[in-house]
């Protein structure tokens, strides 16, 4: 069977869990016909155009030749019919031809990209990040350059970090950049792991990329954004940066990743000097909610792959689904999805509603929980299939595959945690996690499991605030998965208030006794501190 949207699953995350329409007085023009029609719209993309390719995309994969890249076959037409569509602009501005909808319809949409082609998918999310970013820090003259030619889709972004010596260390880097007497800087240095840092499906790429102009502190504190055109604004000339190198990856083998060296290459600041991180932060929260969709989207593919499988695979003298275990395994990966999508999409509805405390708290939570929740469902699908899980035959391995990166990159799931800690919860002392545990408490009422569940993360959360650094530290890990446990019950249960609805009483009921009945069992872990890691 191939890859469906979960049309009726998102409508409750989104209306019942994530409350939609709050939104409604701040998006006037949002209404249930509006959203039928832009999730109709999207599940047909997905499945006609996006999954199809998926796997032959996974094969093929893509080719470096001259410094050119060659995607690998459909993906062209699957990108062009995407654009088409005007999908890229859905919230955007638009003063530059967007339509100004929600971020949570964006999400919604960006779902049945991922399940359907991770590999895709990960082209349009890095422009959209990168149209966050000029929207948000660009000049005027930037905006009018780039934002419409990005929001239509013509032209594609990525985002420059990584340095062979710098990952999550950013103050490492080492590319710099000198001024030009244009205005303009002349950026050289070497970027490696660029998502679509080269191809042939845009005729130009605007990279956004972190180096440091001459003199500047050393440290992150030292660190510019500058926009870097593949092909340069003035005459169309080709710009001072090309692809060296492509990785050979577990997975996702259709996205190629890049090294990209810049030669002197043509560069515009962005945004203030030497406050480059700042504004490059626009661009990674954006892509870190995304990642964390990454995260549901691949394992409600992996979920359905394995339940077709279980449909038409006989053993025993029945289908295998109707084998107990069988079950456990579907049944505890759609109940955790349904968590996991509820959470992704109320981070985006607290960033529609300005909502900045509660979309900072579940930012985190939403990236690291939600790619773990990939990886698990994922490896659960595999079992599902059985030895034709372990072979590249069934099909089924690379969603695994696949699902592996999304811990990684974006900041990694142990930097998450650090995030969670370090500036949320102490940046506030609590204040946003008290409210999610009240939240939770207040649900509990109706749901034992989370409300014990809900209990522990609020003692949890005094160990957290009271316990000195590398104790936190220690524990933080463990201390984000119970927040994130807590924060898909929380909204689920909030969703079952609202709506009757008998197929998602039963996956709560599921996700109660496997995952919340659990949560507490965190505690002891959370706790440890650092001295027993050492030892």
């Amino acid at each position: 069977m191939p890859y469906a949207a979960p049309i009726a699953q998102m409508r409750f995350a989104l209306e019942a869990a994530a409350d939609l329409w709050s939104l409604r007085a701040r998006f006037p023009e949002l209404d249930e016909d509006l959203l039928a029609a832009i999730l109709e719209g999207a599940a047909q993309l997905a499945g006609d155009a996006l999954a199809p390719i998926n796997r032959s995309g996974d094969q093929a994969g893509v080719t470096l030749s001259d410094g050119v890249v060659a995607s690998a076959p459909g993906f062209k037409e699957a990108y062009e019919a995407f654009r088409e569509a005007g999908w890229l602009g859905l919230s955007a501005d638009p003063a530059y031809g967007g339509q100004g909808l929600p971020r949570a319809l964006m999400l919604a949409v960006f779902e049945t990209v991922h399940a359907a082609n991770m590999s895709f998918g990960l082209l349009p999310m890095l422009s959209m990040g990168a149209i966050e970013a000029i929207e948000m820090h660009g000049a005027p003259d930037q905006k009018a350059l780039y934002l419409a030619k990005l929001i239509s889709g013509e032209w594609a972004g990525t985002m420059n970090l990584t340095e062979p010596q710098a990952g999550s260390d950013l103050g490492l880097l080492t590319s710099k950049a000198i001024p030009q007497a244009n205005g303009s800087y002349a950026i050289s240095g070497q970027k490696i792991f660029i998502t679509w840092g080269e191809h042939d499906l845009t005729p130009n790429i605007i990279h956004l990329v972190l180096a440091r102009i001459e003199g500047a502190p050393a440290g992150s504190k030292g660190i510019s954004l500058f926009i870097v055109p593949k092909f340069r604004d003035e005459d169309g000339s080709r710009n001072g940066v090309r692809c060296i190198g492509l990785e050979e990856k577990m997975g996702i083998h259709a996205s190629p990743t890049c090294t990209l060296a810049f030669e002197g290459a043509e560069g515009w600041l962005i945004g203030e000097e030497n406050r480059g991180l700042a504004a490059m932060f626009t661009m990674m929260n954006a892509a870190r909610l995304n990642v964390g969709l990454q995260g549901v989207a691949i394992a409600e593919a992996a979920y359905q792959k394995a339940r077709a499988y279980a449909e038409e695979r006989k053993q025993g003298g029945a289908m295998i689904i109707e084998h107990p275990d069988v079950r456990r395994m579907l049944t505890l990966a759609k109940a955790k999805v349904q968590a996991g999508r509820a959470l992704c999409y109320a981070t985006a509805i607290a960033a529609d509603s300005g909502d900045k405390a509660r979309e900072d708290l579940y930012t985190p939570l939403a990236k690291a929980w939600c790619t773990e929740l990939g990886v698990e469902a994922a490896s659960l699908g595999v079992q599902v299939h059985g030895g034709m899980g372990f072979v590249e035959e069934g099909g089924a391995a690379q969603f695994y595959r696949d699902a592996r990166i999304a811990p990684i990159y974006e900041g990694t799931n142990g930097i998450q945690a650090i995030d969670l800690y370090g500036r949320k919860l102490l940046g506030d002392r609590g204040e946003a996690m008290a409210m999610l545990i009240a939240d939770a408490l207040a649900e509990g009422a109706r749901a034992p499991r989370l409300k014990e569940a809900a209990e522990a993360l609020g003692e949890a959360t005094d160990f957290m605030l009271s316990a000195p650094r590398e104790d936190a530290l220690a524990g933080a890990f463990e201390y984000l998965m119970l927040t994130g446990d807590v924060a898909g019950g929380m909204l689920i249960a909030r969703g079952l208030g609202r709506e009757k609805d008998q197929e998602q009483h039963a996956l709560f009921e599921v996700y109660g006794e496997y995952v919340l009945a659990r949560a507490p069992g965190r505690l002891p872990a959370i706790k440890l501190g650092a001295k027993a890691l050492i030892a």
